[in-house]
Formats: structure tokens, sequence, C-alpha cells
């Protein structure tokens, strides 16, 4: 059993009352593992499908699993693919319950490592805007990092406090994630360490932080636009008592029902000390002993729109006076691209790659600075002093009238979306050489003859890119990303 501090249990055993032993022996059970399909890349069917492990649907995420430890699904090529996230049961939740549609500007803003910042980008499906924040910068590489892999096209991955950025952005998105910093008391199981970490006046010190945050997410949601909250705590100070607050401050947000699942609980109002605010049973608790997953704590709140404000929600959640989506361009059209100041030997490079390049895009989103090629989602205008790591999709770098595609642009293409692909299966034992950056031989697959730039792919699915020479492919897999020796 994982050893609990007694002041938790002592919160706990009055929190919870008869449910108290049930609660403790779940300490006695494994924790679960589970995974979460990319639905930008494969369906939850083809996954099942595709992949060799022992999957069971988790049955309150539609596109969650359960996988076995023997699985290491961390080393297998399809993680390395995006084909899909490893992520704690629970936690896929909150991501699962904010209705997110395409055309959305969406805010993740406590976001690494991107748990739920890479579904909330699967479920724009490339159209408006995806802000991914962390105010830790080693945090938000390792966000970029899954963005990337998880080949979202449409992100701006910031590493600002909240307030900055909300100065910059008042009343600008539809969705608003938080899952804020908390004591952590639901993961005791799953890390035992942080069990040894807590100590009883952690909630307290969280929770100051946690409601200037919450209030910062108020700020930059439009009317009738959706903040969900979420913690992986069972700290009342932290959760009804942070959600109770900003209703207090602000009287233009309120609460909303979450969908439901049976192994759901109701807030707790008697906890926080708002016994009279039965609104406050509208947020979700999701216990150890009642679901298979580990302790977490969900509110979805609405912005009101101003009084007489007549405007109706499009499906998108936008009002009709608001916001309509820039139109991109087919696969193809080049329109844009020559308003870009290049030479002519810059141009000619650029246009020749992208000449086989079909994916939807526009390039009157194109920057280019320091020959760096940019796609920048319009959606975002003119922001300035916000510190970020990426601004858009990076798709190569100029060099001497020669371009070089990136990673995250391999990772952004389907294989039909670029003319010169190589595919082999999960079980070749090339797959694995490919990803620790060797050179490997490809004169069995037809390709003695050609040349050139390729995507290489893993049963379909993009992994990088690699240049073709005489039946061998130089390996251009990112550096930074390569397997270990050991790795599998």
């Amino acid at each position: 059993m994982t050893e609990l501090p007694q002041e938790f249990k002592e919160k706990m055993k009055k929190l919870l009352g008869a449910e108290y032993e049930e609660f403790l022996k779940s300490y006695d059970q494994p924790r679960n593992f589970g995974l979460r399909v990319n639905t930008q890349k494969i369906s939850p069917e083809e996954f099942e499908k595709l992949a060799p492990f022992h999957l069971t649907r988790i049955p309150w995420v539609e596109n969650g699993y359960y996988y076995e430890a023997q699985d290491a699904p961390a080393r297998h090529p399809f993680y390395h693919a995006g084909l899909y996230y490893l992520q704690e049961p629970s936690a896929m939740t909150p991501a699962s319950r904010l209705p997110v549609n395409p055309g959305d500007r969406v805010l993740d803003l406590c976001a690494a490592p991107g748990g739920k910042a890479t579904e909330l980008g699967a479920k724009l499906k490339g159209r408006g805007l995806l802000v991914a924040n962390d105010i830790s910068a080693s945090r938000a590489k390792a966000l970029l990092k899954n963005i990337e892999v998880f080949g979202i096209r449409n992100a701006f991955v910031t590493n600002a406090v909240p307030g900055r950025l909300a100065e910059q952005f008042p009343g600008f998105f539809d969705k608003v994630l938080v899952d804020a910093p908390c004591s952590g008391e639901g993961m005791f199981r799953k890390d035992p360490a942080v069990a040894k970490a807590w100590d009883e006046k952690k909630p307290e010190d969280c929770a100051k932080q946690q409601k200037e945050i919450i209030s910062r997410a108020a700020d930059m949601l439009v009317p009738g636009g959706l903040l969900l909250y979420s913690t992986c705590t069972f700290s009342a100070e932290e959760n009804e008592q942070v959600i109770a607050y900003l209703l207090e401050k602000r009287q233009d947000m309120e609460l909303i029902e979450i969908p439901g699942f049976e192994g759901f609980s109701a807030g707790f109002p008697e906890a926080a000390g708002y016994a009279s605010n039965s609104d406050l049973k509208k947020c979700v608790r999701i216990f150890p002993h009642k679901m298979a997953g580990e302790g977490h704590f969900m509110a979805l709140l609405q912005k009101k729109a101003p009084w007489g404000n007549k405007e109706e929600l499009t499906e998108s959640g936008r009002t009709e006076s608001g916001r309509t989506e820039i139109g991109r361009t087919e696969a193809g059209d080049r329109a844009g691209l020559s308003d870009i100041r290049l030479s002519k030997g810059d141009r000619r490079a650029l246009e020749a790659f992208f000449s086989n390049v079909f994916m939807e895009m526009d390039w009157n989103e194109a920057e280019i600075r320091s020959g760096q090629v940019y796609l920048v989602p319009k959606a975002l205008g003119q922001r300035k002093g916000i510190p970020f790591l990426r601004n858009g999709l990076y798709l190569g770098e100029i060099k001497k009238d020669r371009f070089e595609p990136s990673q995250s642009l391999a990772m952004a293409l389907r294989m039909d979306e670029y003319a010169f692909s190589l595919n082999l299966d999960w079980q070749d034992e090339r797959i694995l050489r490919y990803l620790k950056g060797e050179t490997i031989d490809v004169t069995d697959l037809g390709a003695e003859s050609a040349k050139g730039w390729q995507l290489v792919c893993v049963n379909g699915y993009p992994l990088g890119w690699g240049k073709l020479v005489n039946g061998l492919l130089k390996n251009k897999y990112h550096p930074g990303w390569r397997m270990s020796s050991a790795g599998r």
C-alpha cells in the first residue's frame, strides 16, 4: 500500500465519511496505465486494428484506452509517429469534457507537458488557434515537442505568466482549459514521491496561486466562452473554494453541467464551507475507489453574454458578430508565395520542394525569419511582448538556394500529402535503425533510382525525413528525438 501522510488521511476521512475505508483500500490496488489516441491522425477503431497492445476502452473517454505495462508503448514506433499520448486515465477527462470545435480559439493556460493541449489541438483539426502556455521554460520545451509529434499545425507555444497573457488576449478565446498547479493529492498512488513531498500547508499555498490563474483565465474568455478548471487533488481549498471565489468575484461567470458518467461524484459544497451554494454540486470529482483512475476534480464555467446582447453562438462557440475563419488555399495553390521577398534561387528552392507537397495551406500565412519558414495562424494577429517557443508550424529552412524541410513539417503531413514516401512495417528492423539515426538500405522498395527528400513512414504514418542517394537513405530524423541504442 502507498504510504499516506497521516494529516491527509484524517482530512479524507472527514471528507468522505462512510466511504473512507473503501477509498483507503483503493491504495492497495495497482495503478492504471492509459493512452489516448490522436484522432487527428487515426481513428480509435483503426488504432485498435493496428496496435499490437492489450487494449481495453476507458468507458468515459471515447479515444482513451487502458494498456498493460508489458506493452511498453513508449518504445514503439507508433509512439514516435504521434498516434497516441501516454496519459493517466483520469487526467484525460478534462480535455474530453471541454467541447472544442474546429475554428475555435483555444487556450491551455498551464499546458506542460502537453497531455491536455495535444487533445485540444487534435480536436481543432488544423483550424482556428491553439495557444499552449507554461510558465516554466524547461517544461515548455517538452510541451513543444509533444505538440510537434502530434502534428498540430496551428499552435502558438508560449512561456508567460497568466497576467502577461491576459494583457495581450482580453476577451479573445472561445475555450480555455486551466489544469492548475496543485498539491497533487490525487496522484499519491501513481507517484508515491508526491505523497512524501506533501504537507498540510501545501493546499492553502496552491489555492492562492489558483485563484489568480483562474481569474486571469476568465479575463481572456469571449462572452459565451467556456472555461474548464481542473486539478489532480482532493483538497476543497483548491477545488470548490476556488470556484466559489471566482463566482463571487465575477458576476459574469456561471457554473454549468459537465457531461456525466456513472462513476463521477458531485462537488462538495459543505466541505468547501459553501453549504448553501448547491451550484457547486455541478463540479465533478473522480475518486480511485469509484473509478479505474486516480483522483481528479473538474468544473465547467461559462462567461455570460452582456445583458441585452442578442448574439447567438455558432457551432464553434463564437458569436455571429465575432470572427470568421481565415480561408485557406487549396493544395497546390501557391497564392501569396509571390509576395514573399526572396532571392531567385531561394524562391526556386521553396517552389521546387512545395510543388510536391499537397497539404492544405495558405502562403499568405507564411513568414520567413533568418531563412526559417513558418506558417503563422492569422487568427493570432499581432502579439508583441509575449515570450514564445514556437509561433505556428515551422516548415524548414532555406540554405543557399536549398530548402531543408523540418521535423515538425514531417509530423504535420499525412503520407498522401507528399509525393515521395518510403513506407515500412513497424516490425521491419529498419524502422528502429531509422529512429536511432542510422543510414538504411531501401533498394528493395524500388528506390534505387530515386533521389532527394523522402517522407519516412511506419504503416502509413510519417516519422520524419530522409535523403535518398543510390538506394541508401541518409538519415534526417531530428537528432534530439532519436532513440538510444537500448531503446525499443
